[in-house]
């Protein structure tokens, strides 16, 4: 049996992912947050470039429908920087599951993901990608587990600690 080559997603995923997407509108309404038809379609746009370039499949909407929820109620996301934001975190989303090897779980990197903007970060996507993340990603490759990773950034680890000293526990 030959092995055919499909192309994801498909249109048909494509427009599913959009619809979740706008489902999502009737949860964050209440945090007066909403995305439009286009905004949806744009998000599925990122996602699908997300997901080429990390060389991952996913179906439906995916992991987009789970990063609104969790940071629609975030104080540093407003109407002025939603949209924008949803793009930011799902590109790093993608990039991450690729950079801890898949050692975490959707649900767990996006916990982290809230948490750390939320908390360390106090809203800054640089932060959360060129600090947090890449510490979490780096102690998980590792060996150790993610609750040791929250209490080592708790401890405010610094970017640039050398690989050795996990080494040794």
């Amino acid at each position: 049996m030959a092995i055919e080559h499909m192309s994801f997603p498909s249109s048909l995923t494509q427009k599913l992912a959009v619809a979740e997407i706008e489902k999502s509108n009737e949860y964050t309404r209440q945090f007066g947050l909403t995305l439009s038809h286009f905004d949806a379609v744009e998000l599925v746009e990122t996602r699908t470039l997300a997901l080429k370039g990390s060389g991952r499949i996913e179906f439906g909407g995916g992991v987009i429908e789970k990063i609104i929820r969790a940071f629609c109620h975030s104080p540093y996301v407003s109407k002025h920087n939603y949209t924008e934001t949803l793009h930011d975190l799902t590109e790093m989303f993608y990039y991450y599951k690729n950079e801890t090897l898949d050692l975490i779980s959707d649900d767990d990197l996006i916990k982290f993901m809230k948490n750390s903007f939320d908390g360390t970060c106090q809203g800054s996507l640089e932060l959360l990608a060129g600090r947090e993340l890449n510490n979490m990603a780096r102690s998980l490759r590792y060996g150790r587990d993610l609750h040791d990773t929250e209490n080592m950034l708790d401890d405010e680890l610094v970017e640039g600690e050398e690989y050795d000293e996990y080494e040794d526990e």
